[in-house]
Parts: structure tokens; C-alpha cells; sequence
């Protein structure tokens, strides 16, 4: 124990002298080995003797004990050399298409062919090493690490570094450390208590309840049982949260809140809207910057961080939320999710939620790119992860050690694995550009491929799919019209280059009509009002080139439709505006467009026929008529300059709010294919 002289110099780095020194002055003896205290504590020691600086300062007992030395490890033999070498030889003959991987799973995974080798290292109790990284797991935490400088430091060191790292983020008095970076600080500003903006248990459950049944459905990326369990005890208890489970909570709460309408969550909850939407939104933020979310490594706070961001799309500024992607992007390579977790030794759990996240982060912000009109971000070209298990979540529990048996059939995981597999297959078919040089042939390539992507989403899912489950009616919905939509990119090629025949644009035509159709039938089916938060902004694969496709065949060529297709198409396209309301009114630059067209080519339509104009058509010549009206008058009004980081229904003018008023000035081509493939590409896609 130190005596009170020493106390009054703890603070001093140095260690005091030993009691028995009777006189001069005391040199520090330098250890060659960490004190037991630090050892068990995992973080870094001076190697003072006889007491250490972190003992000193905590007050703590410091010991020094020589420990065993650990055997040295054994040097890869002659043979494992060249078995890494011929599997990198390997990887390098199948990405230049040399080695046959035709039978390597369709649906997103890596051919074994192709992944790089994964030899198990030291370092944790999970830790993959390889030639290109190395990544740490334990305790629901990961860390990947691809750089030379660290990896030169060697094991210890490294581990050092990390335990630091993760220290450093805790003060003596487990708080967490002032905001340190930019980011953080202009995304909300301080750390503080939410403790008084949880809601009530019973409020809770409902709001829990109303995410299993309209959010996670569409995106799987919680575990229903375990993480109900956690809503239950913490709900009960708010203070007993931990920053991480705080984090998970408010994203629950404010993606629920998201999904319901102001009816529902008057009835259900008591309250409006207009005022939970804003504080569940705030909570949220304000719970992930008490998480350090650019620090974490913890999967509950990545799973936070991205149920907030698939219920903000609409509530920032197209590079705003691509900024937002990115670092959800920056933080999942961090913590490893581009390499699959079965090489790791981790738990058949904990490798089945790191799946289904990672499936889902990549086409976020790759739509985000589309957005703000970048290019899409490319994988690392390290990246393994297989494709999610097709099972239930009643199949895997945390703590579970046999790898669960996959199911052939419907699954929970119904939904969310046919939208891969369409999104991949789409993305294959999507390689040769619309707006590149058409190549003859190309076209009939292409429907090969179509039809084999047909095949393997009618084999893997539709066939298991009914009617009657609204989650079934939507993946049939939603699978189908991305097969229609590969196949009206393989016939836009002709049209844009004047170089179809008239049945080609009949059977075009036809290909367009059927897609509106789809997206009609999907918001007419009752049972599909819980998924309106998803269905109604994002609209149905290809639903964007259909309707352009349809007005410019009204507008150009009718004389290729008969009087019943004409009128059909018609009624389809006011459906669509009745649908998705924010055609209507958004200043978004589609919409603008979009609703200028439609008006030309009803004009275009009217002149040789006379018909009673329907609502929608008299709705939209009304506002035309108020815009230009404004215009003669000089009282045009600018965008407001809100806070980049405040949702729209703070700034409800600030919603990719481009001013379009060219728009009403050009005169809209229909086959300017380019000028449309812009403005959908810079769009949502589903």
C-alpha cells in the first residue's frame, strides 16, 4: 500500500521508492514482461518495477511474475507454401474467366475457386489471418485489419494497440469519452441522457410488435426471439440499458414509428405522428453518438445505424444520406463483414446475422450512389461472404454450436433472399449499358441470361410462394417485375437506336403495360398496408421505364395500339399517380418531368380524340397553370437553407428540392432515351 507522501504524488509518472530504501535516490528497474494486474485488466503496461504507472495512478496491486513463454509457432511447412500458392494461382485464372466456376452457387456467393485462402491464426480467441488481412472477433465485437504497418508490429503489439483503443473510449469513471471527431459532432453535437425519451413498457411493446410485423419482414437484420427478450428486460427498466442496447431500442422505435401511419399511431399509441417521428428521430442520433458509432465494433450498434438510415432515405439530401451510407459502409469493412465468419470459428448465430446484414448493406448504398449520381462502390476484392442460410429464426439462437440445416421451401428469409438474387441477377444483365454502343447479337445474349434468371427465382422461391401470405404476394410482386425489367433493358437498346421493328415496340409495349399492372395489383392486395412505408417511395423494378415507355408509345407511336390498349393505359397511369402521391406534388427532378410529359402526351392524345378529361390529368394541368402563374407574377421561392442534417419534415422543402422549372421549357423528346436514363439513375430503385 502506498502512504500518504505517495498519494500526494500520484499523479507523478515515476514509481516511489520502496519502503525499505533507507537513503538516495531510487532508479525504476524496467521489467521485461507486463505486471499480472495490467495482464488480466488487457491493457498496456510501462513494465515499471516495483509499481507500474496504470497500477500507480488506479491504486492497484502490482505484482511482476515471470510468465511461461508460449512455444514458438510452427512455420508454414514446405506443402502448406504451396497450397497457398496454388490457391492464389487459382483466384487469379477465375477472376480472368481461365477456371471453370459454372457451378458455383448464383446467388451472390464467391466460387470456392475464387476465394483466397483463410489459415487460422493467433491472435484472440477468433481470429482469421490471411494474406490480405486479419480480422479479431470475440464477444460479439470484430475488427478487420489490412495493413502491412500493423501487421509488422506483430501480435502482441497489435493486441496492445486494439485493447487501447477500446480503453481509450472509456473514462475512470465509465463514461464515454468528449466527441473526438467531425463527424460525430456535426451529425448531433454532445453526448447526453435519452433516459427520459423512452416510452412506457406498454408503449414499447407496441411499437416492438409493429416492427415484427411491417420492418423485419423486408429487411431480416435483427434476430426476432433474442432481441425480444432484450426489448422486454430493457423496456421494464430503461436505466439498465447499455449504450448499445439504447442504440438498437430508439432505431427499433423510430423505424416502427416510420412504417405507421398518423391514424395508427393516434389509435395505437395515443400520440400523433408529427411529434413521435421528430423525437424518435433525435433519440436515435443522439443514442448512436453515445455508442461512438464511428468507433464500435459492436453488431448491435451496426444494426442500429442501418435500420435508421433504411427509414431516412426521404429525410436528407441525396449526398447528405450517400455520406450517411458511406460510413455504415466504412464501419461493416471494419468490422469485417465482407469476410464470411464461418472461416472464423465464430458461432453458426453469430456468422447467420453477419450474412444477413452484410446482404443488405452493400444494395443501400449502392442505390445511395445512384441518388447523388455517383459511381456505386465497389467490393473489396477480398470479399467472401456467403449468401444468407434460408432458414427460420427459430432455427438459430446466440450461444448455439451446430450449423443449422437449410430448408427447401418458404422461409422467413423468403423475402429478402429472392430480392438478392433478382438485384444480382439484374446487375449481370445490367453490364452492357443502356447508353453504350449497341452491339448486334448483344440482345439475344442478354435473354438467355433473362431466362435462366427467370427459371432460378421461379425454382428457388415463387413456386414455394402463396398468394393468400401478403409477404408471398409481394416477393412474387417484386421478383417478377424485376424479371420484366431485365427484359425491357435488352429491348431499350433497339428502341434508342431507331432500329426496332413495330411488333418489337407492340411486344415493348406490352412488357411496360404488364409492369404498371404489377405495381397496381401490389397496392391494391389489402394485406400489403403494413409494407406501404416500402412499397410507395421505392415503387417496383422497372416501374420508372414503363411509364415513360408508355407515354412516349401514346405520344409518338399510337398508331401501333388499338383504341382498348390506349384507354388501358390510360387507366394504369392514373392508377400510378393515385398510388405513389408524391408524383403529384414533389419537386424531386423524375416527378417534375414526369408530370410535364404526362401532360404532353395526353395533349398529344386529345387533339384527334375527344375524351373527358379524368381528375388526375385536370389536377396536373391546375398546378402547371399555378406554377406559370407564379412565375409571371415574380414570386418564385427559393430553397430554404435548412441544417443538412435535419429530416424533411423539419424542412419539408429541402427533399432533393432541384428547381425544375427548364423542365417546363424543354421539349421532352420521347426517345431521348439518355436525357430519361438520367433521371431514373438518379432516382430510387428498389
Amino acid at each position: 500500500m502506498a502512504s500518504d507522501g505517495h498519494t500526494k504524488q500520484e499523479l507523478i509518472p515515476i514509481a516511489p521508492a520502496p519502503p525499505n530504501s533507507g537513503h538516495g535516490a531510487f532508479s525504476p528497474e524496467i521489467m521485461t514482461h507486463t505486471c499480472q494486474t495490467c495482464a488480466k485488466r488487457k491493457v498496456k503496461c510501462d513494465k515499471i518495477s516495483p509499481v507500474c504507472s496504470r497500477c500507480l495512478k488506479g491504486r492497484l496491486e502490482c505484482s511482476y511474475e515471470v510468465t511461461q513463454h508460449r512455444a514458438r509457432k510452427r512455420k508454414p511447412s514446405d506443402l502448406d507454401d504451396l497450397l497457398q500458392k496454388i490457391s492464389r494461382y487459382e483466384s487469379i485464372l477465375a477472376q480472368h474467366g481461365l477456371l471453370d466456376t459454372a457451378n458455383s452457387d448464383a446467388l451472390g456467393e464467391i466460387p470456392q475457386e475464387t476465394r483466397l485462402p483463410l489459415p487460422v491464426g493467433s491472435i484472440g480467441p477468433f481470429h482469421l489471418g490471411t494474406a490480405s488481412g486479419t480480422l479479431r472477433a470475440s464477444q460479439g465485437k470484430s475488427r478487420y485489419i489490412k495493413s502491412h504497418i500493423w501487421h509488422n508490429l506483430g501480435d502482441e503489439e497489435m493486441r496492445h494497440i486494439l485493447d487501447d483503443e477500446e480503453a481509450d473510449q472509456i473514462t475512470t469513471d465509465g463514461s464515454a469519452t468528449a466527441l473526438s471527431d467531425p463527424f460525430t459532432g456535426a451529425f448531433l453535437g454532445t453526448q447526453r441522457s435519452i433516459l427520459d425519451l423512452h416510452p412506457s413498457h406498454a408503449m414499447a411493446m407496441v411499437l416492438w410488435k409493429t416492427y415484427t410485423e411491417t420492418i423485419e419482414p423486408l429487411c431480416k437484420a435483427l434476430h426476432i426471439p433474442s432481441t425480444g427478450e432484450m426489448v422486454e428486460r430493457v423496456a421494464l427498466h430503461p436505466v439498465i440499458a447499455s449504450r448499445q442496447e439504447e442504440c438498437l431500442l430508439f432505431a427499433i422505435y423510430y423505424a416502427a414509428t416510420f412504417s405507421m401511419t398518423e391514424e395508427q399511431c393516434v389509435s395505437k399509441l395515443g400520440q400523433v405522428r408529427s411529434i413521435l417521428m421528430p423525437r424518435y428521430h433525435m433519440a436515435t442520433r443522439q443514442a448512436l453518438v453515445n455508442a461512438s458509432f464511428l468507433k464500435t465494433t459492436e453488431m448491435s450498434v451496426l444494426q442500429a445505424f442501418f435500420l435508421f438510415l433504411l427509414t431516412s432515405r426521404s429525410s436528407y439530401d441525396p449526398h447528405t444520406y450517400w455520406m450517411l451510407t458511406g460510413n455504415l459502409l466504412r464501419i461493416a469493412l471494419r468490422m469485417g463483414l465482407h469476410r464470411d465468419a464461418e472461416n472464423l470459428g465464430l458461432s453458426p448465430f453469430d456468422v447467420e446475422m453477419r450474412r444477413r446484414l452484410f446482404y443488405q448493406l452493400f444494395p443501400m448504398d449502392g442505390r445511395a450512389s445512384q441518388i447523388a449520381g455517383t459511381e456505386l462502390t465497389a467490393l473489396p476484392e477480398s470479399w467472401d461472404t456467403r449468401h444468407p442460410l434460408n432458414i427460420n429464426d427459430d432455427q438459430i439462437w446466440p450461444g448455439m454450436t451446430v450449423k443449422p440445416s437449410e430448408k427447401q421451401g418458404a422461409t422467413d428469409m423468403i423475402f429478402c433472399l429472392s430480392r438478392a438474387c433478382v438485384g444480382l441477377n439484374l446487375a449481370r444483365a445490367g453490364k452492357p449499358n443502356c447508353l453504350g454502343p449497341f452491339t448486334p447479337g448483344q440482345d439475344s445474349e442478354i435473354d438467355i441470361l433473362v431466362s435462366a434468371a427467370e427459371r432460378e427465382v421461379e425454382d428457388k422461391f415463387i413456386r414455394y410462394c402463396d398468394i393468400v401470405n401478403p409477404l408471398h404476394f409481394l416477393t412474387i410482386g417484386l421478383a417478377r417485375s424485376g424479371i420484366t425489367a431485365m427484359r425491357l433493358k435488352v429491348r431499350f437498346g433497339r428502341l434508342r437506336d431507331q432500329t426496332a421493328t413495330d411488333a418489337e415496340r407492340k411486344d415493348t409495349f406490352q412488357l411496360a403495360q404488364k409492369t404498371l399492372d404489377t405495381d397496381a395489383a401490389v397496392h391494391a392486395h389489402m394485406g400489403l398496408s403494413k409494407y406501404q412505408w416500402f412499397i410507395k417511395p421505392f415503387f417496383l423494378w422497372g416501374t420508372w421505364d414503363s411509364f415513360v415507355l408508355i407515354l412516349s408509345t401514346i405520344w409518338k407511336r399510337r398508331d401501333l395500339l388499338s383504341v382498348e390498349q390506349i384507354d388501358t393505359a390510360w387507366k394504369s397511369i392514373e392508377q400510378l399517380y393515385q398510388n405513389h402521391e408524391d408524383l403529384m406534388v414533389s419537386k424531386v427532378a423524375l416527378h417534375t418531368a414526369l408530370r410535364h410529359f404526362t401532360l404532353k402526351a395526353w395533349n398529344s392524345y386529345t387533339k384527334s380524340d375527344k375524351v373527358i378529361e379524368p381528375g388526375f390529368i385536370v389536377t396536373l394541368r391546375s398546378l402547371q397553370e399555378q406554377k406559370e402563374s407564379d412565375k409571371m407574377r415574380g414570386r418564385l421561392v427559393g430553397d430554404p437553407s435548412a441544417d443538412i442534417m435535419s429530416p424533411s419534415w423539419i424542412s419539408p422543402d429541402n427533399k432533393n428540392n432541384l428547381s425544375l422549372e427548364f423542365v417546363q421549357d424543354l421539349d421532352l423528346e420521347a426517345d431521348d432515351w439518355i436525357f430519361w436514363n438520367d433521371l431514373i439513375q438518379d432516382h430510387s430503385a428498389v
